[in-house]
């Protein structure tokens, strides 16, 4: 005998007795995907640590999701290093590109509610966000849509409104430097060798401009404490404006392999923020070019 309740589509489900929500088992399910959330990107902190290519990856991705945290930035390189857009299911099916079949989705944090701490301070609870790449929808890779602009029009942004002096030199003038450009906290000043090619020139520019950054709100500052924290800041500049960094060597100092999680997040959040802080001072002065460049694109396509 066939019973209509077992063939008639959602007719069993809705006979069936509903299951009463279970706030306190959702609160354990949220609470416990959150701490997994942070126990990935500790243990992702504290691998790039031990590894020079890895950590070349993270800067790869906290270079192409400059306004993501450090935190995010981590849990992407765990999950999905190349990723290069990510938006949740919803707001990729409303753009027309739904997300494929069996697609595993990338857990970020984002802000949630806010609540009061004992202390009486406010806080802001953080929440797991599922995402998913473009590689993962049915969209096609996206056209290079960042303006383009020469090596010239690059370094002058490099340097503007600095608050050091850059003095181009013959030969820098401690002898036992043996680099292409130097910062002298004494004199605030940065002495950067002549003749150099410009991907040369704005890589150790770049770097001393950061060194010259961390000095100024550093007490005690130590350049051999801050070295590679401006090497990466320069990485990211090439990475962002196009240089080829195919030959830039990122070597992890010895010393981070026995850093905590912790720890590494503070460097991370200061190369970041270096580094972003560059890029908005560069981004002032590349406006004007950038609304030129889309003028002239515009014009083309009317004709």
């Amino acid at each position: 005998m066939v019973e209509l309740d077992d063939i008639i589509p959602g007719k069993k489900n809705q006979t069936e007795e509903k299951q009463p929500f279970d706030k306190q088992k959702w609160v354990a399910e949220k609470q416990q995907s959150r701490k997994a959330a942070y126990a990935l990107m500790d243990s992702t902190a504290e691998a790039i640590c031990k590894d020079s290519p890895a950590f070349r990856v993270y800067l790869d991705v906290q270079t192409r999701f400059d306004r993501y945290s450090i935190g995010n930035a981590l849990l992407v390189t765990a999950q999905k290093p190349k990723a290069t857009q990510l938006k949740d299911y919803d707001a990729w099916k409303d753009a027309g590109t739904p997300v494929k079949k069996d697609e595993g989705s990338i857990v970020i944090l984002e802000p949630g509610e806010q609540y009061s701490r004992e202390d009486g301070s406010a806080g802001v609870a953080m929440k797991v966000k599922h995402v998913f790449d473009i590689s993962q929808t049915s969209a096609e890779p996206e056209a290079q849509t960042t303006p383009q602009y020469d090596e010239r029009t690059l370094m002058k942004a490099l340097i503007s409104r600095v608050t050091v002096e850059i003095e181009p030199v013959d030969k820098i003038p401690n002898p036992e430097v043996h680099e292409s450009a130097y910062f002298v906290p004494e004199h605030n000043t940065i002495y950067v060798r002549r003749n150099l090619e410009t991907p040369q020139l704005f890589r150790v520019l770049s770097k001393e401009l950061a060194l010259a950054d961390f000095a100024a709100r550093t007490p005690n500052y130590s350049r051999s404490a801050k070295q590679f924290k401006a090497v990466c800041v320069s990485y990211m500049l090439m990475n962002k404006y196009g240089f080829d960094t195919k030959d830039f060597q990122i070597s992890v100092p010895s010393s981070y392999a026995t850093k905590t999680a912790q720890d590494v997040r503070a460097d991370l959040t200061e190369i970041r923020e270096e580094a972003v802080s560059i890029m908005a001072r560069m981004s002032r002065m590349l406006e004007p070019y950038k609304a030129q460049q889309k003028n002239e694109t515009e014009r083309q396509e009317a004709r």
